[in-house]
């Protein structure tokens, strides 16, 4: 790997003069992470490329997920042993070589409520273990441990006695998924893509029946640029059907948005050392380990209002404290909640079924020449997804393109990881901060963590916490918009950090603080401190309102109301 270049208000000029200047091979649209693996994809196969995003990398259904690595338990009952399969070896490859500072382990628990139960979960528990050692070359993860009841509450206090007979414990892993969207993103920069946010698609260019470029326009200013491209990517999820209308003619596939909530609650309100999987009528439901924290989720419902906003009602967070007071012996309560996000599944469509019972399988397609979608899928599978799709686009370029080598591509900050675990305390020494605040740096920026500090080296207040979120320091603030990319206040609360669902407030009174530290780095004066402020807030506002609606009309109805800190075009939302 090159040098990591920081991607900073320097380097985005420089990226919209590439954009203007270059003719490249491979155009991506959409900075999930499926967007970001195929520009890694496409940049470490040697192809010239670019990826736009309209909005913020991860700022839809990348930042909004269950945040697990997994293989997809509830998905062997569904016979799709293959995606199982592929999904374990992408979560132990993470662990182990890609992104060993970001994906860690997690121990889950499965209650058993009848006796009969654990020779029927047993056997798909063994299965899931079998799957994820079939030729695996990396470390495995434990294997599952049979528990009495017991044993399960000595794991997990909180659970009422009566509402399991025994559990089994077995393994699968997590990570911040906008955290690791970003790292993705960097790391294809870092091989030579040229990568923006706030990068819209407009329109497409077109000769002799072909797309050969598009219209991309700049979000924040205005500016629009022609983009020359041999192959266009559509890896835009739940605007994938809009993208392909924009570009002309039908498309092979369509895309159907699922909802799916969660709520965030302190840890000290749920006893218990492990994670649980939980079944419901619909799907199931887990309650995860996150920190000082608990994610609890998800539900899965069909989602047809504004994809760019997608609002959790009143009714979606009563589904959740309803299923997951039926095991706890101490209630959840609406008041225990710091913080509730919506995100959309992109599922392929199928004939009348349920979003729940939706294939999480990817398909990649030619709606036209020059053109590849590619959709579907779900997070742990990215991977892969992105050398189906750059595959796709090999059979397109006018040049050889070699295989995929992203199995071998370590992210950004995992080269050298494993050394500075083992040097923890040094670092804790040299700059003066508690172990736990070294070890949270590294679990962030890896290897890339002393660059970081090094910003406080001539700006000791930097080491200090952010205002109203002790978790964090200031000096990461500054880093994410000098290296990171974020533009807007709500990039660095709701995505570069997670403030905006890890506090009481969720995010409002660390807005003003964190506004004036970036001020210098990214150009705002005293009115742009105050606009950002301003929009944050009426963001937050928005949400709490639509958490208190009724259904998803009325609660989308509250949170649109809210202006959109990014002037996307109306109806070419594409981000």
């Amino acid at each position: 790997m090159t040098a990591v270049r920081p991607l900073g208000p320097e380097q985005r000029a420089q990226a919209w003069a590439d954009l203007a200047a270059g003719d490249f091979e491979v155009l991506v649209i959409g900075g999930g992470v499926t967007g970001a693996g195929v520009a890694l994809d496409a940049a470490t196969r040697g192809l010239k490329t670019a990826l736009v995003e309209a909005r913020d990398f991860a700022s839809g259904t990348s930042s909004r997920s269950s945040k697990l690595f997994h293989g997809g338990l509830r998905y062997l009952e569904q016979f799709d042993f293959g995606l199982v399969r592929e999904a374990l070896h992408e979560r132990d490859l993470s662990v182990n070589r890609i992104a060993p500072h970001l994906v860690k382990p997690v121990p889950f628990l499965y209650p058993l409520t009848r006796h009969w139960e654990r020779p029927y979960v047993t056997a798909g528990i063994t299965l899931y273990d079998g799957l994820a050692r079939l030729g695996s070359l990396s470390d495995p993860m434990p294997a599952h441990k049979q528990l009495t009841r017991t044993g399960a509450r000595r794991l997990f206090p909180a659970l009422k006695p009566e509402s399991l007979v025994g559990a089994i414990r077995y393994y699968d892993a997590q990570a911040d998924d906008a955290r690791h969207t970003l790292t993705v993103a960097r790391t294809a920069a870092a091989y030579g893509a040229t990568v923006l946010n706030s990068a819209e698609v407009v329109s497409f260019e077109h000769a002799g029946g072909r797309v050969v470029g598009a219209k991309v326009r700049d979000v924040e200013t205005g500016r629009e640029v022609d983009v020359c491209s041999e192959v266009v990517v559509n890896a835009t999820g739940v605007w994938t059907d809009d993208v392909q209308t924009l570009v002309g003619g039908r498309g092979r596939f369509h895309v159907r948005a699922s909802k799916g909530v969660h709520i965030v609650v302190p840890r000290d309100r749920i006893n218990g050392e492990a994670g649980l999987i939980l079944r419901t009528e619909k799907s199931v439901l887990f309650v995860i380990p996150w920190g000082s924290h608990w994610i609890i989720g998800t539900t899965d419902t069909d989602w047809e209002l504004d994809k760019a906003h997608p609002a959790a009602s009143k009714a979606d967070i009563d589904y959740i404290l309803e299923h997951v007071n039926e095991v706890l012996s101490v209630p959840i309560t609406h008041a225990d909640i710091t913080g509730v996000y919506a995100g959309l599944r992109p599922l392929l469509s199928g004939e009348q079924e349920s979003t729940s019972q939706l294939s999480r399988e990817h398909a990649v397609a030619r709606p036209m020449p020059g053109v590849i979608a590619v959709a579907g899928g779900k997070y742990t599978t990215y991977r892969p997804m992105a050398a189906d799709a750059v595959d796709a686009v090999a059979e397109d370029v006018t040049r050889r393109v070699p295989p995929s080598v992203t199995e071998n591509i370590p992210l950004v900050g995992a080269e050298g990881y494993a050394a500075m675990v083992n040097s923890l305390d040094g670092l804790s020494d040299r700059w003066g901060i508690p172990r736990f605040r070294a070890e949270h740096l590294l679990n962030r920026f890896g290897s890339l963590t002393p660059e970081v500090l090094d910003l406080a080296a001539d700006a000791p207040e930097l080491l200090e916490p952010v205002p109203g979120a002790e978790e964090y320091l200031m000096v990461e603030m500054v880093w994410s918009a000098a290296h990171e990319a974020a533009l807007h206040l709500d990039d660095l609360l709701a995505r570069r950090t997670r403030i905006s669902i890890e506090t009481p407030h969720r995010g409002v009174d660390s807005a003003a603080p964190v506004a004036r530290a970036v001020a210098g780095v990214l150009g705002w004066d005293d009115e742009r401190i105050a606009s950002e402020v301003e929009s944050y807030t009426a963001r937050v506002e928005a949400e709490r309102r639509s958490q208190e609606a009724a259904d998803d009309q009325e609660a989308d109805a509250a949170r649109v109301a809210a202006p959109d800190t990014r002037a996307v075009a109306v109806g070419r939302a594409l981000g």
